[in-house]
């Protein structure tokens, strides 16, 4: 047990500073998984594009992926030269390649579109085998040296959608060249990928006029002239080609190009952009180490992605002109050229970056902001609302975000053991930890026990229990607080009491925070140690206590109480049972609709049900339950009771926290626990309002209430009601010897 503390540990850190969050952060598949070849390249090279699959399945969820592997896997240079015609969906490639030493036969595998060629260098080509939209090769080296291949064909994979559950979709491609644009990396297979091995190169693209290329590292040479350039010697697991019709604008950023890509001029977006890059370019350098590219650049898609690749982000054109974005999701993408591009993931043990970035860029603007309490509770909450029992695993075995129980997992739970490792080092070590664990591991594959010898190298300290604990266990702590007892002794008074670990599983390594208010309105903060199923606490103090809170800013990643957290959208979206009742007596349009929303949220969700409202008596109180619209004969259940609305159906009327909702034209949705029964409301009068809120309020989970406006549902109001006391707080009464 540490002695009791008011206040913090301070001092210069740069986590005092002001800077802002991205919320995408994801990368588009890499071709290779990790393994060796086995015998048999069909056997291998089925099981490759069997991690292909997944990684296809990842992609569509905007999943980061394995980047590269550690430096003793050999490094192909390409000399690549590459002629496009976006209007026929083709491409000519002559790629000169530089193979490591030591080996003469190597796999590589090629669109199967292509009809490769040797041009120049000693060696020999053979087709091993086609599977799905690429064609394996055998290539032979009879002498050293480089050697030349020369392909060309066409590439065009539609744009496909992978519903992910309560009506949350994505779009990804394989690869397409189009008059629209064009998107290729390694799943295309428009260069010679050879399989477990790292890539350097030099590109030249000649494109139509007007169009310029964007891949990784320096370039692009001559905006404009419809040829591009771009070198990159530092090594990479993937090799990008974007393109389109862009308007390129530029900025120095203390040495590094910032880059922005428009497909429309737009001076004053690009602008913020260009500002904004240098920004968070200068403060992750500050507090990780040297950025290592030659440039970032925002790059506008063709269609709506979120993904980040080594020295630039691909956006979608409605993303990249949200006005809120540069500050809420632009420093992810940012971040992910240390944390993922530079430092690269050992997979086998675990997907740590995500959990990295999230907490060093998403979560941290929010401290900033002052909202660290309420990011830290909505990360607990949307653990507990989305894992499930049976969907839990340790983070070790996090790979990527494929539903909203991995997200649990992956980025809150990881995001809050980072927390924790901060608050155990305090600032200054933390980021020291950080530093050095970039050093280390630059451009070499890192796991958690390569974060844990930096952060022990940095304080000094044995973590090996807390990384093992943390990383490896399943669950969150569930915590107790018993016997309390305050007694006066002399002029001063005494808290003791016990605080409990009461999950199922095996004890964490905790430092709980428990503060206690005193008679003056003044609070002392006591951290307790507990690696066991009970720990003891005492503490003196000169004024009469009053209350006393266990972990009341959510300091610690663990179960949340009831009261704790307020009902929101999450706690029904989570749920894998469910009921939603649509109003029999809503007029046809209407009530045609709302069974659409009902389907749209129920896909991925096989056991919610959907039923009339006029085909059950009583609302059961084991599932959550959404009723559906004004008419919805159930609505009782709702308002008995209200407090924080006032709600009637005939006449309809809606008052939120004091604000009148218009029936006519806004679409109200709330949230509640009442008699023991979760309920959500959705409602709209409009038939046409009710496919966007179908699509919308699944990225609501962190609001109890919400109002949109109009047929195109724009929000105008959304909050979370207020919790109260839990468990874990006690008023106190002094006990006198």
């Amino acid at each position: 047990m540490r002695s009791p503390s008011h206040h913090r540990p301070a001092g210069p850190s740069i986590w005092i500073r002001r800077a802002y969050t991205f919320k995408f952060g994801h990368r588009p598949p890499s071709q290779r998984t990790e393994g060796k070849a086995r015998d048999g390249f069909a056997d291998w090279l089925e099981s490759k594009l069997t991690g292909l699959r997944l990684t296809l399945l990842l992609c569509a969820l905007g999943t980061s992926l394995p980047t590269a592997a550690a430096p003793e896997i050999p490094e192909v240079a390409h000399r690549l030269d590459v002629h496009i015609n976006p209007a026929d969906h083709a491409l000519t490639v002559e790629d000169e390649m530089r193979l490591p030493e030591g080996k003469s036969e190597w796999t590589l595998l090629l669109h199967a579109d292509f009809e490769p060629e040797i041009t120049d260098g000693e060696a020999e080509l053979t087709e091993i085998e086609r599977l799905r939209n690429l064609r394996g090769y055998r290539l032979r080296l009879k002498a050293a040296g480089p050697v030349t291949i020369r392909y060309s064909g066409r590439i065009q994979h539609g744009l496909r959608q992978i519903d992910e559950g309560m009506g949350r979709t994505r779009e990804w491609s394989l690869g397409v060249i189009g008059p629209e644009g064009v998107f290729l990396n390694a799943n295309s297979g428009w260069y010679p990928q050879i399989p477990d091995t790292l890539q350097s190169f030099q590109l030249d693209v000649h494109l139509p006029a007007g169009w310029i290329a964007v891949s990784q590292g320096a370039g692009p040479g001559e905006p404009g002239s419809g040829h591009s350039t771009w070198t990159e010697p530092l090594p990479q697991d993937d090799i990008y080609l974007i393109s389109g019709p862009y308007h390129l604008y530029r900025s120095d950023a203390e040495g590094i190009e910032a880059q922005v890509y428009l497909h429309e001029p737009d001076q004053a977006l690009a602008e913020r952009y260009l500002e904004a890059t240098g920004t968070y370019l200068a403060h992750y350098s500050e507090l990780i180490g040297p950025y290592p590219f030659a440039k970032f650049a925002l790059v506008e898609n063709f269609w709506d992605t979120g993904y980040g690749m080594p020295s630039f982000t691909l956006l979608g054109p409605q993303v990249i002109r949200l006005p809120f974005i540069i500050h809420t999701s632009y420093p992810h993408e940012i971040l992910h050229n240390w944390w993922g591009n530079s430092v690269f993931i050992d997979f086998d043990s675990g997907n740590w970056s995500e959990g990295l970035t999230y907490y060093l860029a998403d979560y941290w603007i929010k401290e900033q902001a002052g909202q660290g309490d309420q990011a830290r509770r909505d990360m607990l909450k949307r653990y507990g609302d989305y894992v499930q029992a049976g969907e839990d695993f340790p983070l070790v075995e996090f790979r990527g975000k494929h539903n909203m129980a991995s997200q649990g997992v992956g980025y809150s739970k990881a995001a809050m053991f980072f927390h924790m490792l901060r608050q155990r080092l305090g600032d200054s070590t933390f980021e020291a930890g950080l530093r050095r664990f970039y050093a280390d591991n630059k451009f070499r594959k890192a796991s958690y026990e390569d974060l844990r010898a930096a952060f022990e190298a940095a304080s000094g300290q044995d973590l090996k229990r807390f990384f093992t604990a943390w990383t490896t266990q399943p669950g969150a702590p569930l915590l107790g607080l018993e016997d309390v007892r305050v007694e006066q002794i002399d002029e001063h008074y005494r808290v003791t009491g016990h605080i409990q670990q009461r999950q199922s599983g095996a004890d964490f390594p905790l430092r709980v925070p428990v503060v206690v208010t005193q008679e003056d309105q003044t609070s002392v903060t006591l951290e307790v140690e507990s690696n066991g199923k009970d720990a003891t606490f005492s503490i003196d103090l000169q004024d009469k206590p009053t209350r006393i809170a266990v972990d009341p800013n959510f300091d610690v990643f663990r179960t949340l109480l009831p009261g704790e957290t307020p009902v929101t959208l999450s706690s029904l979206f989570g749920s894998d049972d469910g009921l939603i009742l649509i109003p029999k007596a809503a007029p046809k349009a209407l009530r045609q609709a709302y069974r659409q929303l009902a389907t749209a949220w129920q896909g991925g969700h096989r056991n919610w049900r959907i039923q009339d409202d006029d085909a059950i008596e009583e609302l059961p109180r084991d599932r959550p339950v959404w009723l559906l619209g004004w008419e919805n004969r159930h609505l009782p259940n709702l308002t008995r009771g209200a407090s924080d609305f006032s709600l009637s159906s005939d006449p309809r009327s809606l008052t939120i926290r004091g604000q009148h909702i218009d029936p006519e034209s806004e679409s109200p949705v709330l949230t509640r626990r009442n008699d023991g029964r979760l309920i959500g409301w959705v409602a709209a009068t409009d038939a046409a309002q009710v496919p966007a809120l179908a699509r919308k309020l699944p990225h609501y989970g962190n609001y109890s209430f919400l109002v949109f406006s109009g047929p195109e549902s724009s929000n105008r109001l959304k909050g979370q009601w207020p919790p109260g006391d839990s468990a874990l707080v006690r008023h106190l009464a002094t006990k006198r010897p």
